[in-house]
């Protein structure tokens, strides 16, 4: 089928984001045209203004709106315990368990050669820069083979400079059943195994 001009641009638009195939983004742009012109308008406004007003801190490199993000900015934060993510969605993840009280650093990425990602391309140089009063590292990269790949790369790092260097425990999440898991969860719960 074809369609007018208009609405075969945001359909080409709303495809090119992650995850939205050409059902997802025709249901999307029909949803769009059916809105009141105000939800339209006010969509747009938001995304250019996430655009204009958002940008990368420059000590964590999470997203920030001032001159540097809010968790920086806290001075209730602990600066000598340092936790290395991924994406600045993993400092939201985290930060939603109300768990950690250290400050962040956002690789923007992880170690992925078959992509054409090596450490040169990640916040890694910035990251130990980082590391004169961090006394432990936490590495909360994500539980596959580049965050694993990643996580090892910068224990390597970071050990031989004399900091803890940790990493978030996995294995079988709460309401799992032991039978249907596969041997590489079920072994990293047996390793990060804890006292009770």
């Amino acid at each position: 089928m074809r369609y007018a001009a208009p609405i075969a641009r945001l359909l080409d638009e709303l495809e090119r984001l992650p995850g939205v195939g050409p059902k997802s983004a025709q249901r999307l742009a029909y949803h769009i045209l059916r809105s009141e012109t105000q939800q339209a308008e006010n969509l747009a406004a938001a995304i250019v203004e996430v655009k204009r007003s958002i940008h990368f801190c420059p000590s964590c490199f999470n997203f920030a709106e001032g001159e540097v993000c809010a968790i920086c900015a806290d001075p209730e934060r602990d600066g000598s315990f340092l936790c290395v993510v991924e994406e600045p969605r993993d400092v939201v993840a985290i930060e939603k368990t109300g768990e950690f009280r250290g400050r962040y650093h956002v690789l923007q990425g992880a170690i992925s050669p078959i992509d054409g990602i090596g450490p040169e391309q990640l916040r890694i140089q910035e990251l130990l820069a980082r590391l004169g009063e961090v006394t432990e590292v936490l590495i909360a990269t994500n539980p596959n083979v580049e965050g694993e790949t990643t996580a090892l790369y910068l224990a390597r790092l970071i050990k031989p400079l004399g900091i803890r260097v940790t990493r978030i425990a996995s294995g079988l999440p709460v309401g799992g059943d032991l039978e249907y898991a596969d041997e590489v969860t079920l072994g990293r719960a047996l390793e990060a195994r804890r006292d009770m």
